[in-house]
This record gives C-alpha cells, structure tokens and sequence, in this order.
C-alpha cells in the first residue's frame, strides 16, 4: 500500500457511534502510576528501527502527521505555505534518493483555527488532504456551550472534516463524568458528518486515573479520536499518559467492537520521538494504529527534524535546518 492509499481511510471505517454512559466502569477505572511509568521507560529502551526500516517509519510517521498552525500571528500566506508543505513534506530529490518518489508522500491533515479552515480548504483542493479546525473554545474550554456548539457547526459549515475539541477540565477534577459525556455527545451531534478528536488536556487532568476515565467517557460519548494535549499546556503528549490512554481504546473494542483512533500532541518534536509513538501504537494496540485512520501526531516543528534524518540516512550527511523550511 502506497502512502497515498493510506488517506482517504477515515471515511471507510465504522465509526464509533457511542454508547449510554456506563458509570460502573468509569468508577472501576484505576491506574498505578508506577507501573505505567515503568511499562512506558521500556519502550524507547528496548525498542529501536535502524537504517531502511527507520526510513520507512519516519514516512509513515508523516504520513499520519498533523501539521499544524496555531498562532496568534497567523495569516492566510501562512496557512498556504503550510498546505504547500502538506502536500509535498519531503524535497522529491530526497524522495528520489530513498526510492520512495512513487509513494505519494503527504500528511495526515492540516490543522488550523477556525478563521483560516477557509483558506486551507481552497489550498488542499484536490489534494485528499483533510482539514481540521480546533474548536469548542480551545485552548481552555471555557467559552459559553452554546459559542462553543455553533464554532464547531461554523467550522464544518466551512469545509473542516475534522475538529479538534478540548473538554471542561472541571468536569474531571470534580468526578461529574455525566456533565462530561453529556458536554462531547453534543460537540460530537454538532460535528454531524466531521470527525470528533477530543482533547483531554492530560496534563492538567491531576492523575493518571483521571486520564484513563476522561479517555473511556470521551469514547462513551461517541469521540472518533482521543487526544492528549492542546499543545498550549505546561505538560503535553507523555509517554505513560500515552499507555494509559492507549489501553482504554482497546478496553472500548473489546467490550464494544469500536476502534477509536488516538493522538498525542504537544511537544513532540524528534524523530526519535515520533518512532517512540509508533513503536507504543504497535506493541499495544496493533498494526491498523499505525495508519492516519486510527492515529495522528500532532506536530508543528516535528516535520523538520523527520526531513533532516531522512536526508542523513539519502545521503550520509545532515542538511542545515533552513534546506527543510517550515512556513
């Protein structure tokens, strides 16, 4: 399967629909912290992909990459210069050099506020590529619920498939699991046919316990994705948080039969980072985690650092950061 075959996946898979808010299990949720610091430490540890096999990682690591603009200095030849990049990531001489240059390299979305979904929905036409607008009051969430409602229905209505939402943290700190399913339902019912990511904000959730019962609610409230972080947090994407949030989605399918695709954010900005997120997909919950469908990397510096160790292992030489410019 091509890269470019990977794309246009989401729109096969059965989505998760949601189920009625199940309290019994959410209370049964318990997390040890030590454990799962230590489960994690093993994963950088003793796992590792070297030479052509690291290539190929770092592509699919693009492949299921968002690439992201979200600044308060952004303007519309910023978002096109990003969508420029979406749709060709890696110079093609690299490609070419990889024997990669028939895969259709590109990203997995473009991620934008909702004042420039417009402007990247006219840049990604017929590229495949979708567009996701973060919403719902991002970064904290604290907007009036119905501001929040018709942001979304407003960013759809302009051409976003997917939205990024971002929870009311009070609703875990407080243990009011019914306001919480209740909040994404309706986020989930005002996204109509776009997909759902709904971001927890794990690093200002308290506990890992925490982390484990937002990510079943979400689930239960019929979230498409999960993810860690709006970025904008003092804690983002860790790899415990990720184990944590990694075995809940294969709870939900084994006691539902839904997949429910993840997405660390924040943070993340190494190769070698973005390999330890594969590798956590593929040992705990297996290889249809490995594809933009079912996971996403949130990244806005990520890409450049993927480009420099593709071109290092093209030629045998690492590339000034300014030969792979971001927008």
């Amino acid at each position: 399967m091509s890269l470019q075959d990977l794309h246009g996946l989401l729109s096969n898979l059965q989505r998760n629909p949601g189920i009625p808010l199940d309290l019994d299990w959410v209370d049964s949720i318990r997390v040890n912290r030590s454990a799962a610091e230590r489960r994690a430490a093993t994963l950088p540890a003793r796992r590792t992909v070297k030479k052509k096999y690291q290539a190929a990682w770092l592509l699919r690591a693009i492949a299921c990459m968002d690439l992201t603009t979200l600044g308060g200095d952004d303007t519309p030849g910023t978002v096109r210069r990003l969508c420029a990049k979406a749709r060709r990531p890696v110079r093609q001489e690299v490609l070419a050099a990889l024997g990669a240059e028939q895969l259709g390299v590109r990203v997995g979305a473009v991620c934008v506020y909702h004042q420039m979904v417009p402007t990247a929905v006219e840049a990604l036409q017929g590229s495949g590529i979708p567009v996701a607008a973060v919403a719902a009051g991002f970064p904290h969430g604290l907007s009036p619920f119905a501001q929040r409602l018709d942001e979304i229905r407003s960013s759809v209505a302009a051409g976003a498939t997917e939205i990024d939402i971002v929870i009311t943290r009070a609703h875990v700190l407080t243990g009011d699991w019914r306001a919480l399913y209740d909040e994404i339902a309706a986020f989930r019912e005002a996204c109509g046919e776009a997909h759902l990511k709904t971001i927890l904000a794990t690093g200002e959730l308290g506990t890992l316990t925490n982390v484990g019962k937002a990510s079943a609610v979400a689930m239960m409230a019929g979230a498409d994705f999960i993810k860690t972080s709006t970025g904008k947090e003092t804690e983002n994407a860790t790899l415990p948080v990720g184990l944590v949030m990694a075995r809940q989605i294969r709870e939900y399918l084994d006691r539902t039969g839904y997949k429910v695709g993840y997405k660390p954010a924040g943070g993340i900005r190494t190769a070698k980072q973005s390999l330890d997120w594969l590798i956590l997909m593929k040992e705990e919950l297996g290889n249809e985690w490995l594809l933009p469908d079912l996971f996403r990397l949130g990244a806005s510096s990520l890409l450049t650092d993927i480009e420099r160790q593709l071109e290092h292992h093209a030629t045998g030489r690492y590339a000034a950061t300014h030969h792979q410019p971001m927008p």
